[in-house]
């Protein structure tokens, strides 16, 4: 059984795809099953996964339900006993990222590093705190690229939701950590890259995503979402008071300067 599982989902991405599969096949390790599961693509992606399958333990191209759909897909097919999603575009940062993940693997359920984020002509480095409680997870989540995810977590606490557009993994990992108290372990390191511009980080989808999460916190985590949602709507209104305090502070003084 490989260590290591990745699964890449693509659809209609070809240039994604060719960055994650190059940053995938250079690694120094190779300690490794690749993955690729495509939505039934009509660019030039399903000839490029063609071209290159002796290097895929599995490929599928076939429609889905979507991304989650997809990622099912992935974790039914992986035989490794630690999964990662590199979806098309994502990256390892350098060719020995994946020989240090490696060594972290240590047996813990979710192993979490830090993530590499691009946005536009800006980017920067995201970290995550080594303890997750309810309250961080109400408002972030951890990132699939940098996030190792044992498989036997996924026969404890399910995967991932399809009917959801946009939050199932949140959803998983929210399960995972504070229903099913499954390990977990961070790793201050920087292994992957990950480009916004996604379903989540649209405008757009700004409803969507509330929407759903909501619905996980107010249905399933009811006690909970409730305590929290009171602490961070003080939290809300008291720098909503500070924010009145500050203007009518700069009101008065713009006021004492006219004399």
């Amino acid at each position: 059984m490989p260590k290591l599982s990745i699964v890449t989902v693509n659809y209609n991405n070809l240039n994604g795809l060719k960055k994650t599969v190059q940053s995938v096949h250079t690694q120094t390790s190779q300690e490794f099953e690749h993955i690729i599961i495509d939505g039934g693509s009509t660019d030039a992606s399903v000839e490029y996964i063609k071209k290159h399958q002796d290097s895929f333990s599995y490929w599928v191209s076939e429609p889905d339900k979507g991304v989650y759909n997809a990622m099912n897909k992935g974790i039914e097919r992986a035989s490794g006993e630690y999964l990662l999603f590199l979806n098309a575009g994502d990256h390892f940062i350098n060719e020995q990222s994946l020989q240090r993940a490696l060594t972290h693997l240590s047996g813990e359920h979710i192993i979490y590093f830090n993530l590499h984020v691009v946005e536009g002509s800006r980017d920067f480095t995201k970290t995550y705190p080594s303890r997750l409680s309810f309250s961080y997870f109400v408002e972030d989540t951890l990132p699939h690229p940098a996030t190792f995810i044992k498989k036997t977590a996924f026969a404890k606490a399910g995967t991932y939701r399809e009917d959801f557009k946009i939050v199932s993994d949140w959803k998983f990992f929210i399960d995972a950590i504070c229903r099913y108290q499954l390990s977990y372990k961070k790793v201050s390191e920087t292994i992957t890259t990950f480009y916004i511009g996604g379903m989540s980080s649209d405008p757009k989808n700004y409803d969507l995503k509330n929407n759903e999460r909501t619905e996980v916190l107010s249905k399933e985590y009811t006690a909970f979402y409730q305590d929290v949602n009171d602490t961070l709507h003080m939290r809300k209104t008291l720098n909503s008071l500070k924010k009145s305090r500050i203007i009518s502070l700069l009101v008065k003084l713009k006021f004492l300067n006219k004399f």
